[in-house]
């Protein structure tokens, strides 16, 4: 069974930035979703994502919880996460429910 883009987004939902108590995608951090076919019927995940800031603290733990909630869904063969700052993230990117967990109109 093949892997959607919105499956991988749905999946990392599950991942909360730490300091924000929100999730990475309604935060807008993820750029990117790119499945393709891999090996032995497997398909790899390329994610591109960024962080609120170049210095944040939370990075690491948050492609590396990423790469785990990937990782768990059937099929998965490959994950590549690639953290990139440009474009820059800003405030912008967050859905309203973001917004609204975080008090910002």
């Amino acid at each position: 069974m093949s892997i959607s883009e919105d499956q991988v987004r749905e999946q990392l939902k599950l991942v909360i930035d730490p300091e924000l108590f929100v999730n990475i995608v309604d935060l807008g951090l993820i750029y990117v979703v790119d499945i393709q076919p891999g090996e032995e019927g497997k398909e790899n995940v390329n994610i591109e994502m960024t962080m609120t800031s170049p210095m944040c603290p939370a990075g690491p733990q948050l492609v590396a919880n990423s790469r785990q909630v990937i990782e768990d869904i059937p099929n998965v063969g490959v994950v590549d996460i690639k953290v990139v700052m440009d474009p820059p993230w800003t405030q912008d990117r967050m859905t309203e429910d973001a917004r609204d967990q975080l008090g910002i109109f």
